[in-house]
């Protein structure tokens, strides 16, 4: 059993919360994810300065899908490969939308556009003291009288 987490690719999110990590322009505040670190994207702006950001861990499912085939890394392979949900989630502050594997035990009859969602950590793999997280979606169901 491992001892310790990490996110498995740095800079990404910050698995102890779990929330995403993203920069915000100082001059535009256009948020970005993944963070940006030299030039602002939004084509309006020249600004090469951002804050750092901890980005909402909820927002709406904006569309959806399952995946037929192996990711490519950081992800390892499953051996047969079991196809998977993805959420594309816009955040409920940032209004960016950000891509992501859906949590376990949920598929694509689990989802609906307009859903909320919010971010979890799992674990993507294990090594000997450490496990490697990820960042994905849960659903998160409507009342049945809401």
């Amino acid at each position: 059993m491992a001892t310790k987490t990490q996110a498995a690719v740095d800079g990404f999110f910050d698995p102890a919360i779990p929330a995403l990590l993203g920069t915000k322009c100082t001059q535009c505040a256009t948020v970005f994810f993944p963070a940006e670190e030299t030039s602002c994207r939004n084509p309006y702006c020249t600004a090469t300065t951002f804050d750092h950001i901890t980005l909402s861990t909820t927002g709406t499912i904006w569309s959806y899908t399952d995946a037929q085939y192996q990711p490519p890394p950081p992800f390892v392979p499953a051996d047969p490969h079991v196809p998977f949900a993805i959420a594309a989630v816009e955040l409920a502050e940032e209004g960016i939308v950000v891509l992501g594997q859906v949590a376990a035990g949920f598929g694509v009859a689990d989802l609906a556009v307009g859903m909320q969602a919010e971010l979890v950590a799992e674990t993507l793999y294990s090594d000997d003291d450490t496990d490697y997280l990820v960042w994905k979606w849960r659903p998160v169901k409507e009342p049945a009288n809401g």
